[in-house]
C-alpha cells in the first residue's frame, strides 16, 4: 500500500505515511487498517489525510526569523502551532525556502515557540548532539503561569511517565515501574497578585515530553494556555489557547573539547 500511494502522491512523506496508520486514517474496502498490507486489484482505497501534507505543500506561509547564523550553525524562532519535524513542519519550511543542510539538533512542543538550533553540516550535528547529551548547552525558558510560587526559586526532581497512546504524560513523587527521573529549574520572574499569574524563567536538565508543562501542573502552577494539562476555565477567561510557553535562551556551556565549535565556548543567544 505504501508503495501504491507514494506513486500517486510523490510528495508524501513516510512519517506522515505511518502516522496516518498509526491513527487509523486509511480504509481499505471500508475497514479502517493499522499496518502497511498488500493491496490487490478492486481494491478500495480511502486516505483521510490532509491535502497540503498529500502534495508536501506547507500549511501556511510564515515569516522565517533569523536569531542568529554561521557557518556551521543557525538559531531561529519557531512560531507556536509547528512541529519541529514532520509533514508541514518548521524544518519542512526551512528546507523548502532555504536548504535541507539544516538539521534541527533538539526538539519544542507543538505549541511551543522560541529559539530552535540547526546544525548546517554532519560534524556541527555530531557535536551539537554530543553536548546537548552532556548538559554542556542551557536551554532557558519563560513561563506564564496560573499562581503565585511560594518558593521563588527551585529546584524540582520527580518522576514521570509517558503514555504513548495517549499522548500525555504523568508526574509522581516517587519512583514506579516505567517512570523515569525529571529534573526543572525555575526562577520566579514576576508576580501579579491581581491576575494571580507569574512569569518563570524554567530550565530543564533532563529532557522528557512536556516535562516543563507537566512539571509546573503537577506542583500546582500549569502553564497559562495550556489545554491538556493547565486549567481550561482560566485559559479561557484569559483567552489563551496556547500555552504561554517561549524557549527565550540557549547558552553554549562547553565544559570540554566542541571541535570546529569551539569558538561558542561562553555564547548566550537570547530573546
Amino acid at each position: 500500500m505504501n508503495t501504491y500511494l507514494t506513486s500517486h502522491f510523490p510528495h508524501l512523506r513516510q512519517n506522515a505515511f505511518y502516522k496516518a496508520l498509526r491513527k487509523k486514517d486509511i480504509r481499505i474496502n471500508g475497514k479502517r487498517i493499522s499496518e502497511n498490507i498488500v493491496l490487490h486489484t478492486n481494491d478500495e482505497v480511502i486516505v483521510y489525510i490532509p491535502d497540503d501534507i498529500l502534495e508536501g505543500k506547507l500549511p501556511q506561509p510564515i515569516h522565517l526569523q533569523v536569531v542568529y547564523e554561521d557557518p556551521n550553525i543557525a538559531v531561529f524562532f519557531k512560531p507556536a502551532g509547528m512541529e519541529v519535524e514532520g509533514p508541514g513542519s518548521f524544518t519542512d519550511f526551512i528546507h523548502q525556502t532555504r536548504s535541507s543542510v539544516y538539521q534541527p539538533c533538539h526538539r519544542l512542543d507543538r505549541n511551543t515557540s522560541g529559539l530552535i538550533l540547526y546544525a548546517k553540516t554532519p560534524e556541527a550535528l555530531a557535536i551539537l548532539f554530543e553536548k546537548f547529551k552532556k548538559r554542556e548547552i542551557e536551554k532557558h525558558y519563560r513561563a506564564t503561569v496560573i499562581g503565585i510560587p511560594k518558593k521563588k526559586a527551585a529546584i524540582l526532581t520527580d518522576f514521570l511517565f509517558k503514555d504513548t497512546k495517549k499522548s500525555k504524560v504523568y508526574v509522581s513523587s516517587t519512583p514506579k515501574p516505567g517512570y523515569v527521573k525529571i529534573i526543572t529549574q525555575y526562577k520566579v520572574l514576576s508576580s501579579d497578585p491581581i491576575s494571580n499569574t507569574s512569569v518563570l524563567d524554567v530550565q530543564i536538565h533532563t529532557g522528557r515530553t512536556h516535562q516543563i508543562r507537566a512539571h509546573l501542573a503537577f506542583i500546582g502552577y500549569p502553564v497559562l494556555g495550556d489545554g491538556k494539562y493547565g486549567n481550561n476555565e482560566t485559559n479561557k477567561r484569559f483567552h489563551k489557547n496556547k500555552q504561554d510557553l517561549v524557549s527565550c535562551r540557549l547558552t553554549f556551556a562547553f565544559s570540554t573539547d566542541a571541535g570546529i565549535l569551539n569558538y561558542l565556548k561562553g555564547k548566550t543567544i537570547e530573546i
